[in-house]
């Protein structure tokens, strides 16, 4: 098993590798990934289906030339919410806790179809995942979720006990004795979170309670509940073995091809070091390789970001701050800035030379969710900034100079992040909410960031070196080398002419590819020089560009197609995972014993005509166990019977869910655990009818036949919220409440009767105006409800 603390031999071959920095190389693994979601990400057409609005995106992105889309975290939270609040690392949207099944996102099942989309696209996935803490412990109530015993941080009150459903022990109850007996994968004590017995800290990045119990990555954080009933003992090093399986295990089930490592800094070196390596190298079949797109969020210096590349030995590259605040002093300057300076902004840390292959570690960017908190009117519309929660300041979508900063962040070194608000006008047409994602209408791009990565892509930037050739107050120049010269111009109203070196022949005759300068060609001198004119940032060029030419030979059409890519998913049947819940999946659970009754391990979204490939790998090689891909109508497409591996293959003939299930072949058999894994193609299109079969087919994120939810009035005002809730029979039910966040801002329980039953909020003060969300997890029902 690899760990950090005594990895002197693979230094030596690092070494050997020639491991290093480098400079004016071009890059082979440089991609543009789009960051997929905002902070509050939200659409009515899609409530806590996010997974499902990506998937619809995902054509436009592959028009648009995009290389990866970043994803929201992707595991199960407490309330719901936006992802950064983690809760049970083996929830995927498939098991029925804290009053719900689907994620944010969506349910399991549209989050592996969202995936197998995005591939059919030839887009790559960057799963965003958050290791420093955990949030929400306790039942839906929050009940046996203290542990008395624990050591005092100031700030969780003791919630340490994280305990979670299982195929075994769905939640049949929120009581503290149900939740407590819980037995699902991965449990975590007060001990595995600071302060404990093996390191006695809450103090220094590593250490603080910033964002809910923190977690230890030391050898000695481990040790038992004083309280829970499901009480397995723990061994030395328990949360980075665990962690390091979970990851394993997460890629496996996913499918994802990078990763985004949130807030590093607040976890050991070490251990970013060793889930890296784990991902890249030993994850068996999906091994990311030495290659894998891996970024950290690192807040701080140029020399502290080197600093921590350098400790997860160029595994993972960081979201360059330090040029970030060269891009915002482009905006924020008004014109002031001296963009010659700008080059000297970015890490030193930036490429790596990998067996050959020029890897860009370092990601340029201009925003993320986490500079850009906008406050918001009731259609989503821009009123204001959130800047006490902003990282870093925000940079407006329609500041005029926002087009430089852009053409900067492609045109360097890295692998360039695209900000979802910053690429799709959200903040001012009254549908940030409400739009579909196939509409140009509904949700226009930004013309300058679309032609910037048409730009990067189809003259190829990553394929020509990195170099700086003219540098002033007011212009700066950039060649890819024999690729194109990129011109970047802050000043408002002055266009900036320069004669710069290039690598291009003499003779050569490049033209204006951001429209800038219309039809107007130049021809590079005998002497290897070229007039470069960039217009100003005012909007008056050529097609309104504002701020940056780029040139490149004439005759170059779009060209940069990336090709459909297969998915592979693997699935584990096992008893300490999926869940047995009528609400849930009902996925999971190991074969049992002395039965032949199927477990279903999940479901695959295929197009038709694409050939897929399924193999069962037992942990029990000598019996004979039987596998079977299964249609939306029950009917069995493919089989496979006996024992060992079994593999097979299957072309289907319609479009649309496959579920995946296996089975003891003989009653004599014992239990036993088995892996899934399927590789196959979804479609690149999905249609509105393959959104009804989501819910259709999904039994747990479709509401029972007779029941409804009324809010009324809607809008409504900011102190009364009344409700009609119909339902054929009697339940006690949850009203929960939810800001775009994700936090719980009111819960009541009530007694429903067959029929109607009115019901008001007892909000008990005035909520702030704003977009919530109102639903009713025993009925899977949620509306969107407007406070003015």
């Amino acid at each position: 098993m690899h760990t950090s603390t005594n990895s002197w031999w693979r230094k030596l071959t690092l070494a050997a590798a020639a491991l290093f920095v480098l400079v004016g190389h071009p890059a082979q693994a440089q991609k543009v990934v789009l960051q997929g979601y905002w902070w509050d990400y939200w659409n009515t057409n899609y409530p806590n289906g996010w997974a499902n609005y990506i998937a619809l995106l995902a054509p436009r992105l592959k028009a648009m030339g995009i290389d990866a889309v970043w994803l929201p975290p992707s595991i199960k939270n407490g309330n719901q919410g936006n992802g950064y609040s983690p809760f049970d690392n083996y929830d995927l949207g498939d098991k029925y806790q804290k009053g719900f099944t689907a994620t944010r996102l969506g349910n399991k099942d549209e989050l592996l179809r969202a995936v197998a989309v995005l591939h059919a696209n030839g887009i790559e996935v960057v799963q965003d995942i958050v290791l420093n803490h955990n949030d929400g412990a306790g039942s839906q109530t929050g009940a046996g979720g203290p542990d008395p015993a624990a050591w005092e941080d100031g700030s969780t009150s003791k919630y340490k006990n994280f305990r979670y459903v299982s195929y075994t022990k769905p939640a049949t109850s929120e009581t503290a004795a149900n939740y407590l007996a819980r037995n699902g994968r991965f449990a975590k004590n007060w001990q595995n979170f600071n302060p404990n017995p093996g390191n006695n800290s809450t103090s220094g990045d590593w250490n603080a309670v910033y964002f809910g119990p923190d977690v230890s990555y030391y050898n000695g954080s481990y040790g038992q509940s004083s309280n829970a009933t499901f009480n397995p003992t723990q061994t030395a090093d328990y949360m980075r073995n665990n962690v390091r399986d979970w990851l394993v295990w997460y890629k496996k089930q996913e499918g994802f091809d990078g990763v985004r490592m949130d807030a590093v800094k607040h976890f050991p070196d070490f251990a970013s070091e060793d889930f890296l390596y784990n991902l890249q190298t030993n994850a068996g079949w999906a091994n990311g390789g030495a290659t894998m797109y891996a970024v950290g969020e690192w807040v701080g210096s140029s020399g502290q970001m080197d600093g921590w590349v350098a400790n997860v030995q160029n595994r993972a590259g960081t979201f360059d701050f330090s040029l970030r605040n060269a891009l915002y002093s482009i905006v924020s300057g008004g014109g002031n800035y001296d963009l010659g300076s700008l080059p000297g902004s970015q890490q030193n840390t930036r490429v790596v030379n990998i067996n050959g292959t020029y890897v860009h570690r370092t990601v340029p960017f201009v925003n993320n969710h986490d500079t850009f908190r906008p406050q918001l009117s009731t259609d989503g519309n821009y009123t204001g900034w959130n800047t006490g929660s902003e990282l870093a300041p925000h940079i407006e979508p329609s500041d005029p100079r926002i087009s430089a900063a852009y053409a900067a962040a492609l045109a360097v070194d890295g692998s360039p992040q695209i900000f979802f608000e910053d690429l799709f006008n959200i903040g001012s047409t009254g549908k940030r909410f409400s739009h579909q994602p196939t509409s140009t209408v509904d949700l226009p791009q930004r013309s300058d960031i679309e032609n910037l990565i048409w730009c990067h892509q189809n003259l190829h930037f990553k394929d020509g070196a990195y170099k700086v050739r003219w540098q002033a107050a007011d212009h700066l120049v950039i060649e890819r080398s024999t690729k194109a010269i990129i011109g970047i111009n802050d000043n408002f109203t002055t266009w900036q002419n320069s004669t710069v070196s290039c690598d291009f022949a003499p003779g050569t005759v490049l033209k204006d590819y951001s429209g800038a300068n219309g039809t107007a060609t130049v021809t590079v001198s005998g002497s290897q020089t070229v007039s470069i004119n960039t217009p100003p940032c005012n909007g008056t060029a050529a097609s309104g560009r504002r701020g940056y030419s780029v040139w490149a030979p004439t005759g170059i059409g779009t060209n940069y197609n990336r090709a459909a890519l297969a998915t592979t998913q693997e699935w584990e049947l096992a008893d300490d995972l999926g869940d047995s819940h009528a609400s849930s999946l009902k996925q999971g659970g190991q074969l049992p014993a002395a039965s032949v009754a199927y477990r279903t391990a999940g479901r695959i979204y295929v197009a038709s005509g694409k050939t897929i490939t399924y193999t069962l790998f037992p942990t029990d090689a000598t019996r004979s166990l039987a596998m079977e891909l299964v249609s939306s109508t029950g009917s069995i497409l493919s089989s496979k019977t006996g024992t060992g591996n079994l593999t097979g293959t299957y072309s289907p003939t319609a479009t649309g869910w496959i579920t995946l299930r296996a089975k003891n072949a003989s009653t004599a058999n014992p239990a036993q655990r088995a892996f899934i894994k399927a590789t196959y193609t979804a479609p690149a299109v999905l249609t509105s009818t393959a959104l009804r079969e989501s819910t259709v087919t999904a039994t747990t994120t479709a509401a029972p036949t007779g029941t409804d939810l009324l809010v009324y009035p809607n809008p409504t005002s900011a102190e009364r919220i009344d409700v009609v809730l119909q339902t054929p029979r009697d339940l006690t039910a949850t009203l929960r409440l939810l800001d775009l966040t994700g936090r719980l801002v009111h819960e009541q329980r009530v007694r429903l009767y067959p029929g109607s039953t009115e019901q008001r909020l007892n909000l008990g003060r005035a909520l702030p105006a704003g977009v919530y969300q109102l639903s009713v997890p025993e009925l899977n029902l949620s509306r969107k409800v407007v406070v003015r």
